[in-house]
């Protein structure tokens, strides 16, 4: 594979997702050019520390024209690492600023509605777009969370739209294959609700648990018992209260149907102990347990290909 090479990428939101692909950039190797990262935050103190962590190496501020502008002229590659909710009018914003030839992708979990927003923001300019979702992340959030490996043998998924050039997918996906990535294709509406089965809902079942726990009278003497499994189911409440808001409003059709879903399987649970039919809540934990194991197996003989010093952090 060739050498990817950019000269100018700007980020706006540098935290985990956006500063992990400027480290990935930047200190994993085979990447050419003059890679100048310019990092745009919601606040300037944000933009300011991802600067000072030598993660960017210019920043801008959003409410500035001229600082705008200055930021995107000449940009091969604008990534969007923001909320999805804010899709529209950071598209809206940078519109007027972006060179013919620049390269826009996000990072968003969700992609109907981004791609109903970027067309809305971008109009006829819409085959600059190309939709993204790197499927990594971790428990803490911000620019200090950052990892030059978080995208190593982890999944992208690009959307492309009917609009794009297949030469500019090719150029996202050497970006994001640059990073260490694996990258796939979906349309937009499989990629929803593929995503709300296996990473939105599990997000909204976590924030449940510790809600439920919340709302009891004796909540902190259960907290006081919470052990491993707790702390395993419970670790993504640990994510983006904003993003996951926004989230779960953005993919609300998907994730409601996955949310019925697993509310009859509840019902069924439900039912198993009410009867004492300990035959059916067996056959569940037994197929349960084997369709992990069997994804975790996969899972493990994908690492085992790789180096060692490649390996992504949990």
């Amino acid at each position: 594979m060739s050498t990817f090479s950019f000269d100018k990428l700007v980020i706006f939101g540098v935290g985990l997702i956006g500063g992990s692909l400027a480290r990935a950039l930047r200190e994993r190797g085979g990447v050419a050019g003059a890679r100048t990262i310019v990092g745009v935050g919601r606040s300037p103190a944000s933009a300011e520390r991802a600067r000072a962590l030598g993660v960017v190496d210019q920043t801008a501020a959003l409410d500035d024209d001229a600082d705008l502008a200055r930021a995107l002229a000449g940009a091969d590659f604008v990534l969007l690492a923001a909320p999805v909710a804010q899709t529209e009018p950071l598209l809206a914003r940078i519109a007027p600023f972006l060179d013919a030839v620049t390269l826009v992708t996000d990072a968003g979990s969700t992609k109907g509605d981004v791609v109903a927003a970027a067309r809305a923001a971008l109009g006829t300019r819409i085959a600059q777009f190309v939709p993204g979702h790197p499927i990594a992340g971790r428990e803490s959030s911000g620019v200090e969370a950052a990892l030059p490996d978080l995208y190593v043998g982890r999944n992208v998924v690009l959307c492309p739209l009917p609009e794009n050039r297949a030469h500019d997918v090719a150029r996202v996906e050497a970006m994001w294959l640059a990073a260490g990535a694996h990258v796939r294709t979906m349309q937009a509406e499989q990629h929803d609700r593929v995503l709300a089965s296996v990473s939105h809902l599990p997000h909204l079942l976590s924030f449940a648990l510790v809600e439920q726990i919340l709302g009891a009278p004796d909540a902190a003497l259960k907290f006081s018992f919470a052990a491993g499994g707790f702390r395993d189911f419970t670790r993504i409440a640990a994510s983006s209260p904003e993003m996951w808001r926004d989230v779960c409003l953005a993919n609300a059709t998907a994730l409601v149907a996955e949310l019925d879903a697993y509310t009859a399987v509840l019902a069924r649970l439900r039912a198993a102990i009410v009867s004492g039919d300990g035959a059916a809540l067996e056959a569940v934990f037994a197929r349960s347990r084997e369709a992990r194991t069997e994804w975790q197996e996969r899972g493990a003989q994908t690492v085992a290909a790789r180096p060692h010093d490649d390996l992504a952090p949990e």
